[in-house]
């Protein structure tokens, strides 16, 4: 039965990421329901970061005198608990509280997967835990939002059944997770709290995440509102799931590159695909929205998630929780500030300055990312090469 382990974590990870934008087609109904404007749905958003930077910033030694499978197992619970929690209570401040639960739950996994995942896989190649992990959390990221479109297309709900229909697959990806065996931590007397940690040459792939995941946190959080304009609202799932899970088709390509080449293509495509959404969102366009999303997710899910992740494990080596939460840190950064900036100016400026202004600083930032990597070290630039599957 090990041949399964790391499926079963890959279908655990799937879950707990699918969770996160479950109810993200519902926050500009939420928010017009609380009579209350863009901003204050990005700072519900939001919440979901206050979740995951404690764990990120302080907690990523737990592993070290628990293993990871409990984790994974808790994480799975709150998932579970917050969604629970948005169908007993639909509400703008509940879904706040709801996030909440579920950063912390993706913060007690972010640093321990792909070292767990590699651990399970008992292989010296770190690139297939980490094409496990990639994968199936990009997945994840986007399924949760597509398929609560699909029941609000149809019936229009602040209750979707994908909520009742995640509480079951949750339920067996918890069930499924229970026989996998707990990795015995090396030093059981290591620091409880520890910051995360940049070794040299992982920084620039940290703000390479950073910049992708605020054009993601963007597409999740504002867009809906801007499509409400246009009556497109419900549609704004399958852009959530454009923009998150299509990246794995990507991917291969991503580990056929060094992850600097693969890194740096992704930020000189990202501009180009938000520049899409943007306007089409603006326009009206929802042809125009999709094509830049599925763009903007094989840079921030494929070339650059891959690229990135792959090139601070390729540094520090598989099994450093620090440099992980590092790089999550930085990503979820990205998650939170810029979108909450931007929603704010959504309320003050309107959509149209708003998102101009977003993405004259996401073109300034990639400029000078792009610059970081090609000048950084050489160690980040080892090659990925092709990954057969056993």
């Amino acid at each position: 039965m090990d041949r399964y382990n790391a499926p079963r974590l890959a279908f655990a990870l799937c879950m707990i990421t699918t969770a996160v934008n479950l109810q993200a087609p519902l926050y500009d109904i939420l928010a017009a329901k609380a009579g209350v404007g863009v901003g204050a749905a990005t700072l519900a958003f939001a919440c979901y970061v206050a979740g995951v930077m404690p764990v990120l910033l302080g907690l990523n030694g737990l592993a070290d005198r628990v293993g990871p499978k409990p984790l994974i197992i808790v994480a799975l619970l709150l998932c579970l608990s917050a969604t629970a929690l948005t169908l007993l209570m639909p509400g703008l401040i509940t879904l706040g509280v709801a996030r909440f639960l579920l950063g912390i739950g993706t913060g007690l996994t972010s640093a321990v997967a792909p070292g767990y995942m590699h651990q399970l896989l008992n292989s010296d190649d770190s690139r297939m835990a980490t094409t496990y992990v990639t994968s199936s959390t990009a997945l994840g990221f986007g399924l949760g939002a597509a398929v609560t479109s699909l029941f609000i297309l149809h019936t229009p709900s602040v209750t979707p059944p994908s909520l009742w229909l995640y509480l079951g697959v949750g339920t067996i990806a918890l069930v499924a997770v229970m026989p996998l065996k707990n990795i015995a931590p090396a030093v059981t007397q290591s620091a409880m709290w520890r910051l995360p940690g940049y070794p040299p040459g992982t920084l620039s792939f940290g703000l390479a995440i950073l910049l992708a995941w605020a054009t993601v946190g963007l597409v999740i959080a504002i867009l809906p509102s801007t499509l409400s304009q246009h009556g497109l609202t419900p549609w704004s799932g399958f852009a959530t799931f454009g923009i998150c899970s299509c990246g794995v088709l990507f991917q291969p390509w991503a580990r056929a590159l060094a992850p600097v080449k693969a890194t740096v293509l992704g930020l000189m495509i990202l501009p180009l695909a938000y520049g899409l959404i943007a306007w089409g969102a603006l326009q009206g366009s929802l042809i125009a929205v999709l094509l830049g999303a599925v763009a903007a997710s094989s840079a921030c899910y494929g070339f650059i998630y891959l690229g990135g992740l792959s090139g601070v494990l390729a540094i520090a080596g598989p099994s450093s929780t620090q440099t992980s939460a590092g790089y999550f840190l930085m990503a979820y950064v990205g998650f939170s500030l810029p979108v909450i900036t931007t929603g704010a100016l959504v309320d003050s400026v309107g959509h149209v300055a708003a998102l101009t202004l977003f993405g004259v600083a996401l073109l300034v930032g990639a400029i000078a990312t792009v610059s970081l990597l090609l000048i950084g070290p050489n160690k980040s630039s080892k090659r990925l090469t092709a990954i057969r599957q056993p």
